[in-house]
C-alpha cells in the first residue's frame, strides 16, 4: 500500500510526534508497503501527489528523537496545514496519523479529511474531539458512572482563592502531561495555573484533587483489551520528561496486581473507549489508590508509539509486534 504517516504539526507535542511517525514508517516499510512520513506543518512544497514525493523522498529508515525540552510550536505562526498535505494524503492509500496534540488529536484534522474524502488511521472527528477535552470526557464519565477525581474549572489565579489542597492543575486540551502541577500551597497553585495557561487554547484549566497511588494504564486495540502497564517514575511524578527520556520509569507489564483488579481497569477501559465513540485503538490512564479504588485520569485516542510509549509494550506482552500492531491499526482503519 501506498501510506502518508503524517506527525509533527503545530502542537507543542510535535517532537514526540514526530518520533511516533518515524517508528510507524519503519515499522510500515519493514511489512513492504510504501511510505513517505510527512510533517503537517511543513508539507512537501514541490510535490503535489504521493507517486511524484516518493519517487523524490523515498528512503528506507526515518529517525526522530523526543529532547528534554519542550518544543516551542509558537515560533510556527500562521498556517497549521503545510503545502499540498491534502493532496498527497489524498492520492495515497491511507494516511496513520502518528499527530499528538493540536488539530491532529482534537478532531479538526479529521473533520477535514472527511470532507475531502481521504481515508485516515484511528477515532472520527467527533470521539477525537470528545477524548481531547479533559472537561467534557470528565462530564460524560462521571455521567456514565466512570469514577475520575473531583475536580473544577478556572480561568485565572484569583478564581482559585477557596479550593482545598493539594490538587493537580492541568489545561483542558493538551497532553503527553504538558503543562501539569501537582500543588501542595497556594502560591504553587498560582503558579501552576498561569504554566497551564501556557498550553491552553481555550483558557479554561481543570484543577482536580489530588489522588495518591499507583499509576496504570490500558489500551484497546478492536476489541481486545491489553494488559494492564503499571509506571512508576524513578522520581516526582510521571511528566514529560519521565514519558519520553530512557532510563527515567520503570513500566511493569503486565502489571503486578490481583486479577480482580486487572479486570476492573479493562473493562473500564473498554467502557470509556465506547462511551466516547472511539474505534480501531484507544489507551485510558488510571490513578489507584490504596484501597484500590480505581479513577481514570483521562482517554488517549491516538496514543504515543515512541520507543518507550505504552500501547506498543502492552500489545507485544500478548505478542503482538511493533510491526504487526502498526499493519493492524491501518487494516481495521480501512
Amino acid at each position: 500500500m501506498r501510506i502518508v504517516v503524517l506527525a509533527g504539526g503545530k502542537s507543542s507535542e510535535r517532537e514526540v510526534s514526530m518520533t511516533s511517525g518515524s517508528k510507524i514508517a519503519n515499522a510500515l516499510i519493514s511489512k513492504g508497503h510504501n511510505v513517505l512520513l510527512v510533517d503537517l506543518l511543513v508539507g512537501i512544497p514541490d510535490y503535489s501527489s504521493f507517486d511524484s514525493a516518493y519517487g523524490k523522498y523515498k528512503t528506507e529508515h526515518y529517525e526522530y528523537g523526543v529532547s528534554e525540552v519542550i518544543p516551542n510550536y509558537e515560533q510556527y505562526p500562521g498556517k497549521e496545514i503545510g503545502t499540498n498535505v491534502l493532496e498527497v494524503c489524498g492520492s495515497a492509500d491511507i494516511t496513520f496519523f502518528a499527530l499528538h496534540g493540536g488539530i491532529g488529536e482534537n478532531g479538526k484534522l479529521q473533520a477535514i479529511f472527511d470532507v475531502y474524502g481521504i481515508k485516515y488511521t484511528g477515532s472520527g472527528y467527533q470521539s477525537s474531539l470528545l477524548a481531547m477535552d479533559k472537561l467534557i470526557s470528565k462530564e460524560l464519565m462521571r455521567f456514565h458512572g466512570i469514577p475520575t477525581a473531583d475536580w473544577t474549572v478556572v480561568s485565572n489565579s484569583e478564581q482559585a482563592q477557596e479550593i482545598e489542597l493539594p490538587v493537580v492543575v492541568k489545561p483542558t486540551d493538551s497532553g503527553s502531561s504538558i503543562g501539569i502541577s501537582l500543588v501542595d500551597t497556594e502560591e504553587e497553585l498560582k503558579k501552576a495555573i498561569k504554566e497551564a495557561l501556557r498550553y491552553s487554547s481555550n483558557s479554561k484549566i481543570l484543577v482536580e484533587e489530588k489522588i495518591e497511588g499507583r499509576e496504570f494504564s490500558v489500551g484497546v486495540l478492536g476489541n481486545q483489551v491489553l494488559p494492564a502497564i503499571e509506571l512508576i517514575p524513578k522520581s516526582g511524578f510521571y511528566d514529560y520528561q519521565h514519558k519520553y527520556q530512557k532510563g527515567r520509569t520503570e513500566e511493569i507489564v503486565p502489571a503486578s496486581i490481583n486479577d480482580e483488579l486487572a479486570e476492573r481497569m479493562k473493562k473500564l477501559a473498554f467502557k470509556a473507549h465506547q462511551m466516547l465513540g472511539l474505534s480501531v485503538y484507544s489507551r485510558t490512564d488510571f490513578l489507584v489508590d490504596s484501597n484500590e479504588e480505581v479513577f481514570v485520569i483521562e482517554v488517549n485516542s491516538l496514543p504515543g508509539m515512541t520507543p518507550t510509549s505504552l500501547l506498543p509494550q502492552e500489545a507485544k506482552a500478548l505478542g503482538i509486534t511493533f510491526e504487526d500492531l502498526c499493519e493492524e491499526i491501518v487494516e481495521r482503519s480501512l
